[in-house]
């Protein structure tokens, strides 16, 4: 009978280099495997399918950091957790779980949602990987992913999220440090002035329909943030009042708002679902996805430069100012706070001057996209 071949911390350095990568199967443990790179490195990885059923290949870490015996050991942890579909204590999906319940939840951060989102993609590379293995190469990996499909303010969002992540559990363990350094974050920081000319208002009012053009009126007609706009609920609307609930640590927020006719129009088109208490209904909830349904709907679009949905809150805001609205009123149309003494003091509603302020920007609106026959100039027209 043949001996069984035993692989050694030794094996493992001598296992030779090809032109394309491997994976070397350890023949102690079954779905434990060594891959090896075209450079030379070698990583351990442990290889099982999730309760989807789909295939994960999950690395564990290279050598000298863990000897063969430590990789074992590790494997058949990863590997049980995965079949019995929970986390290994030192797992990322445990560690991120306990960020977001002793951190976010216990701070109520009001980007929770957007946190547990970015987490969750996060999980489809590294789940059931240590969380101390995950090291500045496979941050920047992940980075590079998410700056193809979503551009560098994507990979910076993600990568904000991670740092928050790492200097949490650095402050938890001793022998920790994060991997994320100065010069990690994609793109530069821009701080936006953008507010769209006539002609591009006309253009994206003129291309907004279906769910998704319908909330991108009634952020352009209303000001609110794009979170405010989605979360919108039918019980919330009580004729033409639209009540905006304010959430936990909230720092400003409109308030009672006397919506407009052209807002009441379009509210009105939207289809009404038993099952979803949303105005922009999305599956299950409302609607989501932003990145996707911006790129579809910029698809459309000709004539306007590149820009992101908050600019039709700094939009909304420019024109009110254009139609005669004093500024401390179109800012508590916005929601912002009032600072000073005013802001302290003054505990008058403002719900008339807000519904003035509406109507007004309403009215401009329907000016600008219905021009009268023969009046269209363009600004760059203007300027010759």
């Amino acid at each position: 009978m043949a001996r069984r071949k035993i692989l050694t911390d030794e094996g493992v350095a001598k296992l030779p280099v090809k032109r394309k990568r491997y994976a070397f199967p350890d023949p102690e443990l079954p779905m434990h495997y060594i891959r090896v790179q075209p450079s030379g490195a070698k990583s351990f990885v442990a290889v099982t399918r999730d309760r989807d059923n789909r295939q994960r290949w999950i690395t564990i870490g290279s050598p000298p950091v863990y000897n063969i015996e430590e990789a074992r050991k590790r494997a058949v942890e990863i590997l049980r957790a995965v079949r019995e579909g929970k986390a290994a204590p030192d797992a990322f999906e445990a560690v991120a779980a306990n960020y977001i319940r002793l951190h976010c939840e216990a701070k109520g951060l009001r980007s929770i949602v957007e946190y547990k989102r970015l987490l969750k993609r996060m999980s489809h590379e590294w789940t059931g990987r240590e969380f101390k293995s995950i090291g500045r190469a496979d941050v920047a990996k992940l980075l590079d992913k998410v700056e193809v499909q979503g551009g560098p303010r994507a990979a910076s969002g993600t990568l904000a999220v991670f740092s928050s992540l790492a200097s949490w559990y650095e402050a938890r363990d001793d022998s920790y440090r994060s991997p994320v350094v100065k010069g990690m974050y994609r793109g530069e920081a821009v701080k936006r002035d953008r507010a769209l000319t006539d002609d591009e208002l006309r253009a994206v009012w003129n291309a907004a329909d279906g769910t998704f053009g319908a909330m991108l009126k009634i952020l352009l007609l209303t000001g609110q943030r794009r979170e405010k706009g989605a979360a919108m609920r039918w019980e919330d609307i009580d004729g033409a009042i639209w009540t905006i609930p304010a959430e936990k640590r909230e720092k400003g927020n409109a308030g009672v708002l006397v919506l407009p006719d052209l807002a009441l129009e379009i509210l009105n088109t939207q289809p009404r679902f038993a099952s979803n208490p949303y105005v922009f209904a999305g599956e299950g909830s409302h609607i989501k996805s932003w990145s996707r349904r911006k790129r579809e709907f910029d698809a459309k679009l000709e004539g306007v430069k590149p820009w992101v949905l908050h600019d039709l809150r700094r939009t909304a805001r420019s024109l009110m100012s254009r139609a005669g609205i004093r500024p401390d009123i179109s800012e508590r149309v916005l929601g912002h706070v009032i600072k000073g003494v005013e802001g302290i003091y003054d505990r008058h509603a403002y719900t008339e001057e807000k519904a003035h302020a509406l109507k007004a920007l309403a009215g401009l609106i329907d000016r600008i996209v219905n021009p009268p026959a023969g009046n269209v100039v363009s600004l760059e027209a203007r300027a010759l």
